[in-house]
């Protein structure tokens, strides 16, 4: 590998940090553009033209887009082909406060921190001269700069290169993976015609200690993925003066958000390697306005990690915790009624409450059994009003598609209706059952066994953060993928996955990333020396290594 690489890496790092493409805006485009006009100015490229295009985002209201960037090797014939990828946007500044303007200039941004009073590890760090600051730099310019260098590198000797590469900058990763999504069905297509034989993903996402004082660093061969879980508490309506004649779905809401929150009963382990517990990301009634009488439902939703567990197994799981948290709530209103009625002399009965929580498939089938046709005319009618909305998002559009089919319900007693709200990321566990699955964990085994470094490399099976590397495959399992469908409200029509095209794909994937901290906060920074030096290496000799 050229030894100059580093330093391209670390300029072109710090001229794409410079641009600014915060996710969900018009600006995203601008790094793209550059990253494209990169490519059409190379040698390579030059000479082929048709190697390098934008990839956009279906009905995207930004327009926003991708890059697809194709080597061809002409050593030999080999049709064995890597697929790279890196993403260009990052998230907003607005936690930079004062000195906003220079979150994404990493060589003046130094001195305008130093007017802050920074975390005792960030000060210790930015007066060590080794790291660069900026918002973007680490998560993640750099890593997309080493892969554009790598391919610029590998374009420069295509007489020597014995197989292919596929590079793609995707828009989007930050919000909802727009980029990627577009992309994938681009790689079965490109698979088909030129007959790739992809062997592995590859991204370069940032790398971070995952404890306070771990210096190691981390190759992950797999990802973490993400599921939804999410809750509509029908409850039973009261006035404020006599509450015990209802029963309150955020008394519901929160027991649920209490039995599971931060519960490491519900972390997923595969390997030994277990995820974060699940986190609440939004609780609320749903009461329109303000009057003496108590909502009548709320809903929640959760950011669920996963390492092996599928859709169906989640949505059982959640059900059962659901329900031990409904009679919770009915055993300690009964306890408090019991002395309300002992502190008024009132007679004591019992509550009439029964915890009762059925799955959104559940809850079609029943309304549609009772309604027939006029179910689906009435979701249909729902959804060409939401549709045309550009204010409902996927979740508040499975959360109405819910709120609509059980007020076509006879049955008005109280019950939470368990669901998947969108998006979905299939985690990837590189078990080494296949052969591409043995060769990549060979190869990254071998990769780290021969570098030559002073840091402490190790090998994990599990990116621990959501990225774009959970769409290099999907569950194959039909009743995992069956569940997902049928309790995703919108599934297909509002948020839709190139699910087929992920299963055509089914590839093992590696993160090799740069290492520093702090990403998303105003702290984010790049560690220099592994990130220019040794990282793009061993994402070279991975390269190298799976085309052999």
């Amino acid at each position: 590998m050229n030894k100059d690489l580093g330093r391209k890496i670390r300029d072109l790092t710090i001229e794409l940090t410079g641009i600014r493409s915060v996710v969900g805006t018009r600006e995203e485009n601008n790094v793209v553009e550059r990253i494209y006009e990169k490519f059409t100015n190379m040698k390579y490229f030059k000479e082929n033209p048709n190697m390098v295009r934008f990839v956009h985002v279906k009905d995207d209201p930004f327009n926003r887009k991708s890059v697809l960037a194709i080597v061809k090797g002409k050593k030999g014939n080999s049709k064995k082909t890597v697929v790279l990828i890196g993403h260009t946007d990052t998230v907003g500044i607005s936690d930079y406060g004062i000195i906003g303007e220079y979150a994404t200039k990493p060589l003046e941004l130094k001195d305008k921190l130093k007017t802050l009073s920074l975390p005792e590890e960030a000060l210790k760090d930015l007066e060590s001269g080794k790291y660069l600051f900026g918002r973007g730099i680490f998560d993640m310019k750099c890593g997309t700069s080493t892969l554009i260098t790598m391919m610029e590198a590998f374009s420069d000797d295509v007489e020597n290169l014995e197989g292919n590469l596929v590079f793609a900058a995707v828009c989007d990763e930050e919000g909802n993976s727009g980029g990627m999504l577009n992309v994938v069905p681009e790689l079965v297509k490109l698979m088909k015609e030129e007959g790739f034989e992809y062997q592995a993903l590859i991204d370069t996402d940032y790398m971070a200690p995952r404890y306070e004082g771990d210096n190691s660093r981390y190759i992950y061969v797999g990802t973490v993925g993400k599921i939804m879980p999410s809750f509509y508490i029908v409850g039973s309506e009261a006035h404020g003066g006599d509450p015990f004649r209802g029963i309150d779905p955020n008394h519901i809401s929160s027991a649920i958000l209490e039995e599971i929150d931060f519960n490491m009963k519900y972390a997923d382990e595969a390997e030994g390697e277990v995820t974060v517990p699940p986190i609440s990301l939004r609780q609320q009634d749903l009461k329109p306005e303000y009057s003496v009488q108590t909502a009548r439902t709320s809903y929640l939703y959760f950011n669920f990690g996963t390492h092996s567990s599928t859709p169906d197994e989640i949505l059982k799981k959640v059900k059962e915790g659901a329900k031990l948290a409904f009679q919770k709530v009915i055993d300690a209103l009964n306890v408090e009624y019991e002395k309300y009625c002992k502190a008024n002399n009132f007679p004591f009965e019992k509550l009439p409450w029964k915890a009762r929580v059925m799955s959104y498939e559940e809850l079609y089938n029943k309304v549609k059994e009772e309604k027939g046709e006029e179910l689906d005319k009435a979701l249909n009618e729902l959804s060409e009003k939401l549709l045309k909305d550009e204010n409902v998002d996927e979740r508040v559009y499975a959360l109405k598609t819910v709120e609509t089919v059980h007020s076509m319900w006879s049955d008005k007693d109280p019950v939470v209706i368990a669901y998947f709200s969108p998006p979905y990321y299939p985690h990837i566990y590189v078990k080494g059952e296949t052969e591409l699955e043995k060769k990549l964990l060979d190869v990254v085994n071998k990769v780290i066994t021969n570098a030559e470094s002073k840091y402490d490399i190790k090998m994990k099976k599990f990116y621990p953060y959501i990225s774009d590397l959970s769409y290099g495959a999907a569950p194959r399992e039909a009743n995992a993928i069956q569940s997902l469908k049928n309790n995703m409200p919108g599934f297909g029509v509002k948020y839709d996955l190139p699910l087929e095209d992920m299963q055509t794909l089914n590839l093992p994937v590696v993160n090799i990333g740069p290492f520093g901290k702090d990403a998303h906060k105003y702290t984010e920074r790049l560690e220099e020396d592994y990130s220019f030096n040794v990282a793009p290496k061993l994402v070279y000799e991975t390269i190298v290594n799976l085309l052999k």
